[in-house]
């Protein structure tokens, strides 16, 4: 049988069991228990900031940020073409509209063509950014960290203040990575913009099986995530035991038994991060003399947690289309897959506003992501590696 390499999967150590049969033993098995907040801790205290607020899901964060941010129905939301349409998706949901946004060599948003469609595109009065195509307030932008890359974080944040949008970062693939230069030295994904989120779906570099978590400098956003992600439930004593909800919330709390996974795995995650550089490294060298083929880099300037690994394909130079690639080594146990379809072509939102749209569909056309777990050996990449190069 061919060996089995699979793309993203989790890095668990059998120490985990301890948390998990406090949490049978003491029944605290579902959004109470000592691990939740433990949890929140240790990310806020990772990433350098007093507070976080767990949940359900990083969708589920990006949600409620956006939410707390003012997105409201009618309003418009600055969103990457390429990206999961996760990052998308809860614009809808507060019946906002999504302008997609082209992306730069980094995979994240090209903040040059945001500026220019701020300034070109809209009117702004001093107070509100009007789109002159559709007459509709543009409210926030989300900035998607692609792959563990940074996003322009300076270009964007001027752009915000000057035109006075709220900025997301989802941060979901990106926990661990940070600047090591500019402005931003030393900030980490997620706390650089009004809000920002972190997932922990089992193919990230740590898991809690699904969860995610939402982070921000002001403890006031904070305070009004958590109350929302408890269904806006008060908390005072008569106000939990009447059940008294001040407004409509969500049932978006993270489980004890997630957040148990969560404590262990935040111990691991430095050493998850060297891995990933190791193997980045590996995979580097071995397709060096490779005709055709470009392993994606991250940016210089940034610390990144080297999530997902991407070769460009160059289909005429390689001999061999991108899709070509990926069944073939689907056939060899090699898992991997194509880079997202942009989000802007897709069904739901076929009809919305999309901006110069150019690198996005090249980078689309090209990417094929493969195996990068935290438990992939280096004799594992040697073996993609030789699958890739030997047709």
């Amino acid at each position: 049988m061919e060996k089995q390499i699979p793309l993203s999967v989790p890095n668990l150590d059998i120490e985990i069991v301890d948390n998990l049969r406090e949490c049978i033993e003491t029944g605290w098995v579902s959004t109470g228990g000592r691990f939740i907040a433990e949890f929140e801790q240790k990310v806020a205290k990772y990433v350098g900031i007093d507070d976080a607020v767990s949940a359900q899901s990083g969708t589920a964060g990006l949600h409620v940020a956006l939410r707390i941010l003012g997105v409201k129905s009618g309003d418009e939301v600055i969103v990457p073409a390429l990206t999961f349409i996760a990052a998308v998706n809860p614009v809808k949901y507060l019946g906002a509209e999504p302008v997609f946004m082209d992306c730069d060599d980094s995979l994240c948003m090209d903040a040059d063509k945001l500026e220019r469609f701020c300034q070109e595109e809209c009117s702004f009065d001093g107070t509100k950014l009007i789109n002159k195509k559709t007459g509709r307030a543009v409210k926030a932008v989300v900035v998607v960290h692609i792959f563990g890359n940074l996003a322009n974080m300076e270009k964007i944040m001027d752009v915000a203040h000057q035109f006075g949008l709220k900025v997301l970062e989802d941060a979901t693939e990106a926990l661990g990575s940070y600047f090591k230069e500019g402005r931003y030295k030393g900030k980490f994904s997620g706390t650089i913009a009004d809000m920002g989120v972190y997932s922990f779906n089992a193919n990230k570099i740590i898991t809690t099986g699904g969860g995610g978590m939402i982070v921000s400098q002001n403890q006031q956003y904070l305070d009004q995530a958590r109350y929302l992600t408890i269904t806006a439930k008060g908390t005072s004593p008569e106000e939990a035991l009447f059940f008294i909800h001040g407004e409509v919330g969500y049932n978006y709390r993270m489980l004890n038994l997630q957040a148990a996974l969560g404590v262990s795995q935040m111990d691991k995650l430095e050493q998850f991060i060297e891995t990933k550089v190791m193997n980045h490294n590996k995979y580097k060298e071995e397709l060096k003399n490779a005709e055709g083929i470009q392993l994606l880099p991250f940016k210089q300037d940034i610390r990144s947690n080297h999530w997902f690994y991407s070769l460009y394909i160059d289909n005429e130079r390689f001999g061999e289309g991108r899709d070509e690639l990926m069944y073939r080594l689907l056939e060899n146990g090699i898992q991997c897959r194509p880079v997202w379809k942009l989000i802007c072509t897709l069904d739901p939102y076929i009809g919305s506003q999309s901006y110069e749209i150019e690198k996005a569909v090249d980078y689309a056309d090209h990417i094929l992501n493969v195996p990068c777990s935290t438990s992939l050996s280096v004799e594992d990449v040697k073996y993609v590696c030789d699958r890739i190069k030997n047709r």
